[in-house]
């Protein structure tokens, strides 16, 4: 059971709650349900920081969208949507429809004009750095974010390529350290073992999920509040076939951790 929010001391940070949302592929639609149960306990971000699938539910969640309506669209625009095949120059799968998709449902075209302050990570394949953007097009930062190496294209940004924010942090709590007075960290990569590995795109898949998840194990001391939802292991990262159950499951869980607000 997650410690109580009551009686919390209080700071000088300029934001209540900030929110930093891992990455996991299609575990995304997770965050939606833990969001929503957050959201029912009276918890509500004041300031986001999201990474790959994390950075698109966070696009959508800093743009003025509940849960339940970003649940709605995703569930629409499946991965399978977002994707096609391509020659293998620098990626196997085309990440450009995420882009435009974004551009549709979220009027804001620079993540500056979001209704809520928004970071995306996404790593700088040139300097091998992470960076946190607050400023820049909305739509391409958080294709970058998303873009598994190999598996993604790279994406250009100011004469550099960024694939996924995840290889350097996969639970970007950096850029709310600080400006918060309780940083809530969501994780829904956890590991699980794995016997069949069938195709490149499975290999690919697999051993970027291995690496990206040694980062995210030491951010469980640095948060006011954890949450990891452990069944997500059952569900791959590329499959959105059990989008309604993924998201019961960050819902339930979040539920049964009594977090409690109260001023």
């Amino acid at each position: 059971m997650l410690k109580s929010l009551f009686n919390r001391k209080k700071t000088t940070a300029p934001y209540r709650y900030g929110i930093a949302l891992g990455g996991g592929g299609a575990r995304g639609f997770a965050h939606l349900g833990v969001l929503k149960a957050l959201q029912e306990a009276g918890i509500k971000p004041d300031i986001i920081s999201g990474v790959s699938a994390g950075a698109i539910v966070g696009a959508f969640i800093a743009g003025g969208f509940s849960p339940d309506e970003v649940f709605e669209i995703m569930k629409e625009n499946r991965l399978g949507n977002f994707t096609g095949i391509q020659f293998p120059r620098d990626g196997l799968l085309n990440f450009d429809k995420l882009q435009h998709t974004i551009t549709r449902f979220i009027p804001a075209k620079n993540i500056e004009d979001l209704p809520l302050p928004f970071y995306v990570a996404a790593s700088n394949l040139n300097d091998g750095i992470i960076e946190y953007f607050d400023k820049g097009e909305l739509g391409k930062t958080v294709q970058a974010s998303a873009s598994i190496p190999v598996l993604f294209s790279p994406v250009k940004i100011n004469g550099k390529k960024y694939v996924d924010g995840g290889i350097f942090d996969n639970v970007p709590i950096a850029p709310l350290k600080e400006k918060c007075e309780t940083i809530i960290g969501i994780n829904i990569s956890p590991t699980q073992r794995v016997d069949k590995l069938n195709n490149l795109i499975d290999i690919a898949s697999r051993t970027f999920h291995l690496s990206v998840e040694s980062t995210s194990v030491r951010k469980k001391e640095e948060c006011d509040i954890y949450i990891a939802p452990s069944e997500l292991y059952n569900y791959p990262i590329l499959d959105a076939s059990k989008a309604e159950k993924m998201f019961l499951i960050g819902y339930e869980y979040t539920k049964a951790l009594q977090v409690f607000a109260q001023e």
